[in-house]
């Protein structure tokens, strides 16, 4: 069975508001290793379009810094799959929307041969939480006190909570933390 791995880069304070963090050179490494260890990238329509055409199009012109091509080399390179009900297309070659049930298509997807499922975002993600289909979580804590955005789960309820097992700690030189969790 596939894993399906949620990852998400979030303030000290907990805010994943993504203008709000400081970016490095080793983070865009750390992310595009993982994106090269997952065979699909699952995203809501926000989170797509923050990525999609940003990075296929750094892909293609290799504008930014060799590490900053290479996460986009690694992003243009994977499937990607949108849940999306107003989106109409996608540009990209590698993407598909999905307008089916959540719940459903996750599970079918979990069940097919191939590897890790990298799921990022907030409002997808915390319904995929709700759903208890997420079997790791990713928290890459960014060396920033936001001071205030959106936090995780904030409109999803999630009675009892859910408990987590640290199972890795990786501390990056950059003072970012990455924090391995499975359920």
């Amino acid at each position: 069975m596939r894993k399906l791995i949620y990852s998400i880069n979030l303030s000290i304070d907990g805010c994943f508001d993504h203008t709000k963090m400081r970016s490095s050179e080793e983070i865009h490494e750390f992310f595009a290793q993982l994106i090269r260890d997952s065979d699909l990238l699952v995203y809501g329509r926000i989170t797509y379009q923050l990525m999609v055409p940003f990075w296929p199009d750094i892909a293609k012109k290799h504008s930014m810094s060799k590490i900053s091509n290479d996460f986009a080399d690694a992003f243009d390179a994977v499937e990607k799959l949108v849940f999306s009900k107003s989106l109409e297309k996608v540009e990209d070659k590698k993407s598909r929307i999905v307008r089916g049930d959540l719940k459903d298509e996750i599970l079918r997807l979990k069940q097919e041969k191939g590897g890790n499922i990298l799921v990022g975002g907030v409002d997808l993600p915390s319904q995929l939480i709700a759903l208890d289909l997420v079997d790791e979580f990713l928290f890459v804590i960014n060396p920033v006190i936001a001071g205030g955005g959106r936090r995780l789960m904030e409109d999803v309820p999630l009675p009892g909570g859910k408990a987590l097992t640290l199972v890795d700690t990786i501390v990056l030189r950059s003072g970012h933390v990455a924090l391995r969790y499975v359920k």
